[in-house]
């Protein structure tokens, strides 16, 4: 990792972004500065994120979770309206991190994408509004970050069965899994969609057109 007291990672540009599968999602991987001290990096750069995006990330609360290995947690959305955007990274250990789209509509209704999240590559993940989220921890106290556009609101959070086979995701088969009651007895895609639970792409970009 280190050249000459120096991260690898240093004489790259402030913070670069990569466009996911999923449409309007985003990788994002900061400049990292090290020396003999240690490490000292900005997972999300306003301006930067805004060329990428299109828009500003508006923020409004920050979360995080620690879990230990094997714990999966998602498939999670918000209803929409109001809807909710995450900007994402892992702040200590190791995570598969999936985005999938969920939204009625959109030219990429039920492709998903996956970015290895750890503290080597430090790579950072933007969720549009409407986009499902899991991950899976790969090391015990994995701890991940989220900052989001809307406040927590228990009522309008919602759960897909990450097993779906309608999604596919591609999860371990080795590795014991440990997951919430809730998210335990989630639906799986198509029922989400009879009852009505799935956002509309055009709902979707209505609220993020209100982040410009």
């Amino acid at each position: 990792m280190k050249t000459d007291g120096r991260t690898a990672l240093d004489t790259a540009a402030p913070i670069t972004a990569r466009a996911l599968k999923v449409e309007g999602a985003f990788e994002f991987t900061p400049r990292v500065h090290g020396d003999e001290r240690g490490i000292f990096l900005s997972p999300l750069q306003g301006e930067e994120f805004t060329r990428a995006v299109g828009h500003p990330m508006p923020v409004v609360q920050t979360n995080y979770n620690r879990s230990a290995r094997g714990v999966l947690r998602g498939v999670h959305f918000t209803t929409t309206p109001p809807g909710q955007a995450k900007y994402v990274h892992c702040a200590r250990g190791r995570a598969m991190d999936f985005v999938i789209d969920l939204r009625l509509g959109s030219p990429t209704f039920g492709v998903w994408d996956t970015v290895a999240m750890d503290t080597e590559s430090f790579h950072a993940v933007y969720l549009p509004v409407g986009v499902g989220h899991a991950f899976l921890a790969l090391e015990d106290d994995t701890v991940m970050s989220y900052l989001v556009s809307s406040p927590y609101r228990p009522g309008l959070e919602q759960s897909l069965d990450p097993f779906d086979p309608a999604l596919a995701l591609p999860w371990p088969k080795r590795l014991p899994l440990t997951r919430s009651e809730r998210d335990t007895h989630a639906v799986k895609l198509a029922e989400a969609q009879a009852r009505g639970m799935l956002p509309r792409y055009e709902d979707c970009l209505a609220v993020t057109d209100t982040y410009r």
